[in-house]
């Protein structure tokens, strides 16, 4: 399975993730994983979200620059060596990450690991060989929020 990842290219100035939030809740759009990166003066969001053709699309109506790629959201133990198991795999079959972020889905039971490879169609293969699980957007909408307990 593939989710989408949005790249959206922002001046590095206030105001423009609020636009984008803005924007994205408006549009009944929800955010399940975020990352910036800037330089001097642009950046780059990227984000998953549950619906990634409509984000897109309203995103671009507000003339906002935005791009489109299929990633892969695995699922790896939230644990010691969890992540290694599968940066080591991809390593195996010479696979190289592009762009990769997490999260935690369970404390010390599961965390997704979203990653940009270069070679889309082998990872999904090796992956399923494997046994891991990956998500797609569907899946990712699905996923219920991690209750923290209060003291």
């Amino acid at each position: 399975m593939v989710a989408y990842q949005l790249s959206i290219f922002a001046e590095n100035k206030p105001g423009r993730l609020a636009k984008i939030t803005r924007i994205l809740k408006e549009g009944g759009i929800n955010m399940r994983a975020i990352t910036i990166s800037t330089s001097d003066e642009f950046g780059v969001i990227n984000l998953l979200v549950d619906n990634p053709e409509g984000a897109r699309s309203i995103l671009e109506d507000e003339g906002l620059t935005v791009g489109m790629k299929e990633v892969v959201a695995v699922v790896i133990e939230d644990k010691p060596g969890g992540l290694d198991k599968l940066v080591q795999l991809l390593l195996d079959e010479d696979i190289n990450i592009e762009n990769a972020y997490g999260f935690v889905l369970e404390s010390h039971e599961k965390a997704v690991f979203v990653v940009d490879v270069d070679q889309m169609e082998k990872t999904q293969k090796v992956l399923k060989d494997a046994g891991f699980e990956t998500l797609d957007a569907q899946a990712l909408s699905a996923i219920e929020p991690f209750h923290y307990m209060k003291y």
